[in-house]
């Protein structure tokens, strides 16, 4: 049992008069009860209880906060990223248009976010770049950071500002793909492409370039063989020797090929070869009254020597260079080039080019072989068996001609057997002005949608631009 403080002090002391004892007392009890005030712990724990509740509401708040942010910052960027995927498939499907491609972000990206938690403001749109070959995310929102607000951060942005995780959909070809491509690429150069017509295919074509070829090459490659044409097809030096069986190297043009593999991709060889392109040269003479009229035939080119053609190559450069440098000259024989294009692509044609420029087998695994065949008009020239124009005046009836039938008859053959060979075949005609020109590149195309027919220079970029999209492969690159 506890003694009261204060009674023991008086009774441990000896005796006083009762003023000093109440005097002592008095002392000695504010002094005991100073002493039981410091020895309670009854109240400890409430105190605690209160400062931890402060700290602990704080992080709950905090918590909020973060949640709030996540949640927006999650719903966001799903809504991004379906956005720059749909607009970028839009662009691959329809002609290239930016402006509808735009919209269609907008509007997938509407959709996606109606259930996310309110933001005190959101800024996000869209932009096409990279040469119109991308759809990125621009802009930003935020999101409301009420307990956060009591620290002086009143809101956080959704996105990192320095674009880190800007959603972006990107068309890739070559090493971006997966796939390895390669293209044959036929480009007219007959005198109708004079002037403005010539400058709009340079554009368009220089642009399909540098979309179709990546840059980095190390893994899956992305080659264009450039085809150029008018009466007939420059070779360079080498390849003429093999493909056409002779020794010479001048004016190393070729025309179609003769005989059974007239329309296959049969490698070259004898009875196989190609044509050489000749002129003829008629001579007369007269011995002992009787005439004699004697015929030649020498070798010829009308293509110029910059618009040999181009094996297929992934040097962006080169390819500029090349199309740069056309000029134009002669008429259509639309069905030599069409050849080429196909021989570019072509395994049984390898032996004609360098390794860099050798075609993958048929059906390889990872590979996608494709023709794009350009003309600003119908197929009109071909060839006798000596390698000089028939002189028909006819796009239907050609009886002189060696096969028998005019270019594009022997156009749309060549297309039949190229397509049954797994090649993709583009067509693009260049305002056409007849029925005949329209039909041949119909038929040539893979299909419908494979053909177009431009009917101005805009109009001609703007398919070589849908080419370039078509071919290449959509995914997020961020």
């Amino acid at each position: 049992m506890k003694v009261d403080c204060v009674a023991r002090l008086l009774a441990s002391r000896p005796s006083s008069t009762e003023a000093e004892k109440k005097a002592r007392g008095g002392a000695q009890g504010l002094t005991c009860a100073i002493g039981r005030f410091s020895r309670d712990t009854r109240g400890d724990v409430a105190i605690l209880f209160g400062l931890m509740a402060l700290a602990l509401f704080m992080m709950i708040g905090l918590a909020v906060d973060y949640g709030r942010f996540i949640s927006a910052r999650n719903q966001t960027i799903a809504a991004t990223d379906a956005a720059v995927l749909a607009a970028a498939r839009t662009l691959q499907t329809n002609g290239g248009d930016q402006t509808a491609a735009l919209k269609v972000a907008q509007t997938y990206y509407n959709q996606a976010i109606q259930n996310r938690i309110a933001v005190m403001s959101d800024t996000i749109n869209f932009a096409v770049t990279d040469n119109a070959t991308s759809v990125i995310t621009t802009g930003n929102a935020s999101v409301k950071t009420p307990f956060m607000g009591l620290g002086g951060t009143n809101s956080l942005p959704i996105l990192h500002t320095n674009g880190a995780d800007y959603s972006k959909a990107t068309l890739a070809v070559g090493g971006n793909s997966n796939t390895n491509i390669e293209i044959g690429l036929m480009l007219d150069i007959t005198g109708s492409m004079a002037g403005q017509k010539l400058t709009d295919m340079k554009s368009a074509a220089t642009n399909l370039v540098n979309i179709v070829v990546w840059d980095d090459q190390s893994k899956y490659t992305s080659r264009v063989a450039i085809v150029p044409f008018a009466y007939d097809v420059r070779l360079p030096a080498a390849a003429f020797k093999l493909a056409t069986g002779t020794t010479t190297t001048t004016n190393p043009c070729v025309v179609e090929r003769i005989g059974t593999q007239k329309y296959t991709d049969a490698a070259p060889s004898s009875g196989q070869y190609v044509m050489v392109h000749n002129v003829a040269t008629t001579t007369t003479t007269k011995k002992n009254g009787k005439t004699t009229t004697t015929t030649t035939y020498s070798p010829t080119c009308d293509v110029p020597a910059a618009a040999e053609a181009l094996p297929m190559t992934s040097s962006k450069t080169t390819l500029a260079s090349k199309i740069s440098g056309l000029t134009t000259a002669g008429s259509t024989a639309g069905h030599i080039g069409t050849a080429w294009a196909w021989y570019m692509l072509s395994p049984n044609w390898s032996s004609l080019w360098s390794s860099s420029s050798t075609p993958a087998a048929y059906g390889a695994t990872g590979v996608k072989k494709i023709a794009i065949l350009m003309t600003d008009g119908e197929y009109n020239t071909q060839y006798t068996s000596n390698g000089v124009p028939d002189g028909s005046s006819s796009l239907t009836s050609c009886p002189s001609a060696a096969n028998g039938v005019c270019s594009s008859a022997q156009a749309v053959s060549q297309c039949t057997a190229m397509k049954a060979k797994g090649i993709e075949v583009y067509t693009i005609g260049f305002q056409l002005n007849n029925q005949t020109a329209v039909d041949t590149l119909s038929s040539c195309a893979t299909d419908a949608s494979h053909f177009y027919n431009s009917a101005t220079g805009d109009a001609l970029k703007a398919a070589f631009n849908d080419i370039a999209l078509k071919i290449s492969t959509l995914y997020l690159s961020q």
